[in-house]
């Protein structure tokens, strides 16, 4: 760390000593008046001026700017009285340590030096007292570097407590996030890839096979009624292939998402089910894309999942809005016990982050399960929303 850096927390620790007594004094006298209505306003302002004062002690010598949120007399009470111990200490530090190197340089220049006795463990040595006070005064120079430097740190850490964190943690908190969603989101296009071509492969790929198959003995009968046989059968194939391919298309992405929207989407969902889905449809216009998509497969994902594995009779789904984020709520009368760490919660929560929502799944064992999802109206990156300022 840069001299220049540990001369500001220096500053800013021993200005915290001298804020720290005018803030005992203030407290002193402001914690009863609190009891006597006509002194509260006075308080108050003087409270709200000694809160001034910390956040520009905090940003202009600790590197902490902390946002304008009122910590109260708890903060003021525990900062005064770390303030002052530590500006004490670190004073008191720096006083003795120059009187040490000032003591060696004066030993030292004009001779004044004379043999100093040191006993170490086993050792015995003679050393000069001029030299002993520079090694001292040296010593204790830097454990008040290090003492101060802890402070510094004790100070911002005690801020971010009662005050939050400051610009540059919430910025380093928010690439963390970028960072995690960002693999997330790769990770949710992976597994969808592999979905994707599980269900090609188990799905129309076998169908494919059955069809090629009846098509060849067909071509290969000799009887007539057989063959018919054979070529109503692969026709058969052909229609139910159709089917499986319209049903994984939908799967990776429905048109009517795009073309008719997502409450059309979702009724389509709906009515392909194998159980009674309603949809209460509360949303003024259309999403943004990129949210309209994530509603639709955080939706079709947990009606499948109550049908599938909760084995549901009835499942309610809701999208609800306000004036900066819509949502949906999807809740079945299942078994419950749903996992959200397993493939397709995950990844849903995933696709969520990702646009700086919030998932959530309530799935207790016996039921009912409630899978909700909020997500901004604008995306990150839109009009600088999510951006880390």
């Amino acid at each position: 760390m840069s001299g220049n850096r540990v001369a500001r927390v220096l500053a800013g620790v021993v200005l915290g000593m001298a804020l720290g007594l005018v803030e005992l004094a203030f407290l002193a006298v402001a914690w009863p008046a609190r009891l006597i209505p006509a002194a509260r306003p006075a308080a108050a302002r003087g409270l709200g001026g000694l809160m001034a004062l910390e956040r520009a002690r905090l940003s202009r010598w600790l590197g902490h700017d902390a946002p304008r949120r009122d910590g109260g007399y708890g903060f003021l009470l525990v900062r005064a009285a770390l303030g002052v111990l530590a500006g004490y200490a670190c004073v008191a530090g720096l006083f003795l340590a120059g009187l040490l190197l000032l003591g060696g340089l004066w030993a030292l220049a004009w001779g004044r030096a004379h043999p100093v006795p040191v006993s170490l463990p086993g050792v015995r040595i003679i050393t000069d007292s001029g030299v002993l006070g520079l090694t001292g005064g040296a010593v204790l120079l830097a454990l008040v570097v290090l003492l101060t430097l802890a402070i510094g740190s004790l100070e911002r850490r005690l801020a971010e407590r009662f005050l939050g964190p400051g610009d540059h943690e919430l910025m380093r908190r928010r690439i963390a996030e970028l960072t995690a969603t960002r693999s997330g989101i790769v990770r949710a296009v992976d597994d969808e890839r592999r979905r994707i071509e599980r269900d090609l492969h188990d799905g129309v790929q076998q169908r494919g096979v059955a069809l090629a198959m009846l098509l060849g003995r067909a071509r290969h009968s000799a009887d007539h009624d057989r063959t018919a046989e054979l070529v109503a059968q692969a026709h058969a194939e052909s229609r139910r292939l159709l089917d499986e391919l319209r049903s994984v298309a939908w799967r990776v992405y429905p048109t009517a998402l795009d073309e008719l929207g997502l409450r059309a989407a979702l009724t389509g969902v709906a009515e392909r089910s194998g159980v009674p889905v309603t949809v209460h449809y509360g949303l003024a216009g259309r999403p943004a894309s990129e949210v309209e998509t994530a509603l639709y497969f955080v939706a079709r994902e947990a009606i499948t999942n109550a049908i599938k594995h909760a084995g549901a009779r009835d499942i309610l789904v809701v999208l609800t809005e306000d004036e900066r984020a819509v949502s949906v709520a999807i809740s079945d009368d299942g078994g419950g016990g749903a996992d959200p760490s397993g493939g397709g919660l995950a990844g849903l929560a995933r696709r969520v982050l990702a646009l700086d929502g919030t998932f959530t799944v309530d799935s207790p064992p016996g039921g009912p399960t409630k899978i909700a999802a909020t997500l901004p109206k604008t995306p990150p990156g839109e009009d600088g929303a999510g951006s880390c300022g």
